[in-house]
């Protein structure tokens, strides 16, 4: 018996979500293996571990939704561009520099100007850091058709190194190699707690950008034009479509929108800079946004995924005093499933018997 893999011509959305579903199930009995293998404890302890890191307590909980606000802020960012074909693997970078913008902001302004006007000015110029930073490649696309893969790639180092230069130049103490909790005492740039509570302005944030990019991507004239950029440029230019204006302009948002996170990050929930402030989110937003495949609404849900699994894996590690090397092998794990989930949604496997009949 041979088999051979063909491209699935049509898939219903609930037999996708069923390949889905079996993934995740397959990813944690799997990583219950291998962590019984490791420490001895039976799967139900280690399941339950999961879920405790993730909802174990209400402190717990909310940090799980910020953590998952910043992700599908930062995926939402990304969307626009890839679903224009135009792949911004430069969302950490841009990132990054709203962080470091809004850094800048907190430090050189804290005893010159009120309280309020350095978080507007925080506001403002981290999204111009942001926008400024998914410009560059974009005009080097619409101007000389560059590789926006390699130059958005490229604009992450430069901006990891930018920010490493200026930890140093803000250091504290000196020869610490590292800035601290930015106005520890005065809070200033802080931005604000919503109803006494630290954590929900970042959720409160990307639920409105996530019904704006809903409603920008599947009801407004510039999603159409980017629609139909991504199907073909060409095709674009026939109907009258000015690529290289809309390639342009849905970079500005991109960098504008992951500046914003950069932000949230700075001013909201770390109150430092460094150059893994990130975490890698620009890249895993990369995933979250394929996964879901473009719709807003559903990267609600595989973000939640993705930081639910990865709280679970930092729990276990923690929890059975294991180093976080284990932590992230189970994340790899969970991930390889997820991402490897998709092979099944876009292709199916025929197995050939001898006599030529094929089974599906």
């Amino acid at each position: 018996m041979s088999f051979h893999v063909s491209k699935r011509s049509d898939i219903t959305t609930s037999k996708a979500w069923i390949i889905r579903i079996i993934a995740i199930v397959a990813a944690l009995v799997v990583c219950g293996i291998v962590t019984t293998i490791c420490t001895g404890d039976n799967p139900i302890s280690i399941f339950t571990t999961i879920f405790q890191g993730a909802f174990g307590s209400q402190r717990k909980t909310f940090i799980t939704l910020q953590y998952v606000a910043i992700l599908l802020i930062i995926s939402l960012a990304l969307t626009p561009a890839f679903k224009m074909q135009f792949w911004n693997i430069g969302g950490e970078g841009q990132v990054l520099m709203g962080g470091l913008a809004s850094a800048a902001c907190m430090i050189t302004l804290a005893d010159k100007v009120p309280n309020a006007v350095v978080i507007i000015l925080m506001i403002i110029s981290s999204i111009l850091a942001g926008a400024i930073w998914g410009l560059i490649p974009a005009l080097f696309k619409a101007l000389w058709n560059t590789n926006e893969t390699l130059s958005t790639l490229m604009m992450n180092y430069i901006a990891t190194q930018l920010v490493a230069y200026f930890v140093i130049v803000w250091e504290v103490p000196k020869g610490s190699g590292k800035i601290g909790i930015i106005n520890q005492d005065s809070n200033v740039g802080w931005l604000i707690n919503v109803a006494g509570n630290k954590y929900l302005l970042s959720i409160i944030v990307a639920v409105v950008i996530t019904i704006g990019m809903f409603i920008y991507l599947k009801y407004t004239k510039h999603g159409y034009e980017i629609s139909v950029v991504g199907e073909s440029q060409n095709t674009a230019r026939y109907v009258g479509i000015n690529v290289e204006k809309v390639i342009i302009r849905t970079m500005i948002l991109s960098g504008a929108i992951c500046g914003i996170a950069g932000l949230l990050l700075v001013g909201g929930v770390n109150h430092t800079i460094t150059t893994t402030i990130s975490d890698g989110q620009g890249f895993t937003g990369v995933m979250v946004s394929w996964l879901a495949k473009f719709n807003p609404i559903t990267m609600i849900f595989t973000s939640l995924l993705i930081i639910f699994m990865d709280r679970g894996a930092s729990e276990i590690s923690t929890a059975f005093e294991l180093n976080q090397s284990f932590a992230d092998i189970l994340t790899g794990i969970i991930l390889f499933f997820i991402i490897g989930c998709e092979f099944f949604i876009r292709y199916q496997i025929s197995f050939v018997k001898a006599n030529g009949k094929e089974e599906a």
